[in-house]
């Protein structure tokens, strides 16, 4: 730093470097022979389709301030890396470049599909893994593991046969989340909710023995009525007690379905009459099951109407071909088509406009549909009750605890898992169907299938394509069987399906560490030690690790679980494309530096609570960079100088108060900043160092002992003033490197050092020795010089300006002997000539209090007083305005009456606030006019 000049900080000449040493060092790898004590926490793996954002700014900085300080403090500490292979978000990036050459996976077939995926993943699935290596990620990268890879992919198939071998997973047809784009199911986060301004549109349904009356049901979305099986009212409902039983006939259809009464029917929303779509929606569906319903469903896979709705109440086939129109039409298309039939035959009451949410797929934005299909599922009750067990027993505990009762009250809810996707990329499902007598239930071909909807097959169709039926009977194997162990058919075709990415990502912390195999890893780093993640995945994820560790390993997955909150912009919105509001962490990066951001982003993680970010937080700290590394200049620009003692034998009896008392606080800092990392108060660890290093460091110490810098001065004084600037500026480095590691590296690099890097030098301990009760004292100094400063600033006197003469009351005992100790310091801190203590302060003194003193700094012959009247009665001007523009404005009814509560709310605190103002600087006046006077 010294012989680079003086020059500003740069972290685009750093960060690449010592990323590179570190990693060339092997500074990032854990041995697991190593007798130090393990610590690992395996990486949430982020989507090789991925690009760092800030949510994964966040979770990465924090944990690799918790590797970085556990390394530090001796442990073998291991942070395994991967990568996700995405499932839905990977295929459909190459579905996007096969159809720009204007193909279509079917038309490729599954093979060439599959290679050309493995082709992406290899050429660019490897992007976010670099941008977290410029965070600074310290991941061991030796060990990167992907959830695709041979071992990972061997632990899926190990557990899923196991599964169904224990009876804990089955095929069945049930509802669930469906894309009619990708045409899969999707699983509950993968769905993304959004308010849309729609309608409600009221429909009469007929009595069938009386069709010219009828009940009026409310609905959202009229292409359902093809699928209703009843129309359901509360129990209780007295408006409808006497149409229990009672016969109607559905709408454009013809079909004659019952009056039922269920609980679950609001009473409030609608007319109270609900119709039920028992293969169209959830809770319909649950509906059907307690009445017996029969369940149609109306919709193909790709959200086309789907002829089987044209049955009657006894299942036989309906004619009515003005209902047929609709047939292989898209559902929004028919939502058209069927409002007009009913206002055509008088049945349309009434549209309102109704703002409801609706589910799309995360990835294409295709509104979802609720489809009944043949899906795998795990039995996840039985695998629930150990995972209650372990969170409650406290073997794994969950920071912060609110998000216990959370964790609670699903798993004690929780139903049933849909592992199966209807894509290629993933891990293809290790079960087998025999054509041999299994045949009845399999079907070679269909509508959604790769088929037309009229049957046919697609041109350019490369490979057979089967509909498997709920009724089949699967053959699971962990590797494919030679023949029928039912019939001695070789005839097998596999499961198309592949399993749900977050059924990989479940085994993630002991398929990552070599199981099924009893590896040496496994064996000393599971289970890890805390997984830090945010909470939407808390359910999704955590819980399902916690299952599956428990039941395949015979331990929980983790110790700990830190949840952090959402990064959201500077209003609390999230983040978003379509709001133009998105911070990019790479622009960040590069606009201020990794160490910036990272530490604004530690600095803002208060436990349970969102962060609001603005850029301008970015910068701040970046502020902060240079503050430390403009500290780090002074000391070495000293240090440099010849014959400078970098090591000193310290006598405590002989240091200063101020050396006593920089000492005191560096322990108290050590210990506060290591008990904030074990308690997950990231914020509180920033914190401590932020103040410690700027408001006390800097602005104190340095400050101090630079009147004792001075070769000519006593030498013995000198040489503890470097010794101990230089080290406590190293100490507070090994404490800030977690945090923000390349300018820490950088400094401490360029100081007297011991040891190859920062990142592997010791975590610093605190030492009681050097606590001592005369911080007090030092506070109260500190206190005083403060008083004084603000007077200055109150006054506009400049900071170059000396002052003649401080006046000092005390107000408590032993306070002028304090000063008398500190009264150098005093004088070169305020920069004033002489104090004199207990004396009676002259008058037209500006006056302010401490604990400790009344501090007076007289005015005469200081300010000007001539330009301070008139300063004076200008600032007095200003606030008169704005209390005249305020008052009008608050005296408007217009105003009162259209304004936002909280803009009148700010109006009246901006007079209140310059009501105040012109209240203090009346106060001045009056007191510099008398002094004119005098």
């Amino acid at each position: 730093m010294a012989e680079a000049g003086y020059r500003a900080y740069d972290p685009l000449l750093v960060e690449e470097k010592w990323y590179s040493f570190w990693e060339a060092k092997g500074f990032f790898h854990a041995d697991p022979d190593s007798p130090k004590p393990p610590y690992c926490i395996v990486i949430p793996p982020p989507n090789i389709t991925g690009s760092l954002h800030m949510g994964h700014a966040l979770n990465n900085t924090l944990q690799d301030i918790l590797i970085r300080w556990r390394r530090m403090q001796g442990y073998n500490a291991l942070w395994m890396p991967g990568t996700d292979h995405a499932g839905i978000a990977t295929q459909n990036v190459v579905e996007r470049q096969l159809h720009q050459e204007g193909l279509s996976r079917q038309e490729v077939g599954r093979e060439e599909f599959l290679r050309r995926v493995w082709q992406w993943k290899e050429e660019s699935g490897g992007t976010i893994i670099k941008q977290l290596k410029k965070l600074g990620a310290s991941c061991d990268w030796v060990r990167e593991r992907f959830t695709m890879d041979p071992g990972l992919s061997r632990a899926v198939i190990e557990v899923f046969v196991r599964l169904f071998e224990d009876g804990l997973l089955y095929r069945a047809e049930r509802l669930v989340n469906w894309c009619p784009r990708c045409e899969t199911a999707l699983s509950d986060i993968e769905v993304a909710h959004e308010e849309i301004d729609g309608h409600l549109w009221h429909v009469r349904y007929p009595f069938a023995d009386e069709p010219s009356k009828g009940l009026v049901v409310a609905t959202t979305r009229p292409e359902t009525i093809l699928g209703d099986t009843a129309v359901a009212v509360h129990p209780e409902d007295d408006r409808y007690r006497g149409l229990l039983g009672r016969t109607l006939l559905l709408p454009v259809v013809g079909r004659k379905i019952p009056v039922i009464a269920d609980p679950y029917v609001s009473r409030e929303f609608g007319t109270g009459a609900l119709k039920v779509t028992p293969g169209h929606d959830p809770n319909d569906f649950e509906i059907g099951g307690r009445h017996g319903l029969p369940v149609i469903n109306a919709f193909s896979s790709e959200g086309k109407i789907n002829p089987a709705f044209l049955v009657d109440e006894k299942g036989n086939q309906l004619i009515n071909q003005r209902a047929a129109r609709y047939v292989a039409r898209d559902r929004y298309e028919v939502r058209r088509m069927i409002v007009e039939d009913i206002a055509q035959d008088g049945l349309l009451v009434k549209v309102e406009p109704y703002r409801h949410s609706i589910g799309h797929c995360y990835r294409c934005k295709t509104h979802i549909e609720p489809y009944l299909t043949p899906q795998w599922f795990v039995r996840v009750k039985p695998l629930a009750e150990s995972a209650i067990r372990a969170v409650g027993e406290g073997r794994v505990r969950i920071v912060p605890a609110q998000w216990e009762k959370n964790y609670f009250e699903w798993m004690v809810n929780i139903r049933d898992w849909c592992i199966s996707r209807q894509i290629w990329w993933g891990h293809q499902i290790p079960a087998w169907y025999c054509l041999g007598c299994d045949k009845e239930h399999i079907i070679e071909g269909g509508i959604g299938a790769g088929f037309t909807a009229e049957g046919g097959a697609m041109p350019g169709l490369t490979e057979r394509i089967f509909i498997i039926l709920p009724e089949v009977r699967p053959i699971v194997r962990r590797e494919k069987p030679p023949r029928c162990d039912r019939c001695g058919s070789e005839e097998l075709i596999q499961d198309p399906d592949v399993l749900d990415t977050w059924f990989s990502s479940a085994l993630w912390p002991f398929s990552t560490l070599g199981w099924p195999e009893r590896t040496k890893e496994l064996q000393v780093f599971y289970p890890t030690s805390v997984l830090v993640t945010g909470f939407d995945i808390l359910f999704f994820w955590v819980a399902r690790m916690i299952m599956m560790g428990l039941s395949f390993v015979g331990d929980v997955p983790f110790r700990e679980v830190h949840i952090h909150a959402l990064v959201r912009d500077a209003e609390g919105q999230k983040m978003s494309k379509s709001r133009g509001n998105i911070i990019d962490p790479l622009v960040m990066i590069d606009r201020y530096g990794a160490d910036s951001l990272r530490f604004t982003l530690a600095a803002l993680a208060v436990q349970g609570r969102d962060i609001r970010l603005a850029e301008e937080r970015i910068e701040g700290y970046r502020h902060f960079s240079n503050k430390l590394w403009n500290a780090a200049r002074f000391v070495l620009l000293h240090l440099s100088i010849p014959h400078t003692p970098t090591h000193c034998s310290l006598d405590h009896s002989k240091l200063q108060l101020a050396d006593r008392w920089i000492l005191s606080r560096l322990q108290d800092v050590i210990a506060e900043v290591t008990e904030a990392l074990e308690s997950y108060r990231f914020n509180d660890a920033a914190s401590a160092l932020y103040q410690f290093l700027w408001h006390e460091y800097c602005d104190w110490y340095l400050e101090i002992v630079k009147t004792r810098l001075s070769e000519e001065g006593d030498q013995g004084e000198r040489a503890t003033g470097l010794y101990l600037m230089h080290h406590i500026l190293e100490v507070i480095l090994r404490m800030l490197h977690p945090f923000m590691p390349f300018i820490t590296e950088e400094i401490w690099q360029r100081l007297p050092h011991q040891g190859e890097s920062i990142m592997v030098a010791p975590w610093p301990q605190p030492d009681p020795s050097y606590r001592t009760p005369e911080v007090a004292d030092f506070q109260k100094l500190m206190e005083g010089v403060r008083a004084v400063r603000n007077l200055r600033s109150e006054y506009q006197i400049p900071v170059s300006q000396r002052l003649p003469h401080i006046y000092i009351e005390p107000r408590t005992p032993g306070g002028a002997s304090i000063l008398e100790k500190f009264e150098g310091n005093f004088l070169h801190l305020t920069k004033a000539s002489e104090l004199k203590v207990g004396q009676e302060a002259p008058p037209f003194s500006a006056t302010a209090a401490t604990p400790a003193w009344v501090v007076h700094v007289p005015l005469k012959g200081v300010l000007d007083l001539e330009k301070e009247r008139e300063r004076l009665k200008r600032e007095i001007g200003k606030r008169d305005r704005v209390i005249d523009r305020v008052n009008r404005k608050l005296s408007s009814e217009d105003f009162l009456r259209k304004a936002p509560e909280e803009v009148i709310a700010k109006e009246r605190a901006a007079r209140r606030e310059a009501l105040e103002d012109k209240a203090r600087l009346q106060q001045k006046l009056q007191m510099v006019e008398a002094c004119l006077k005098g």
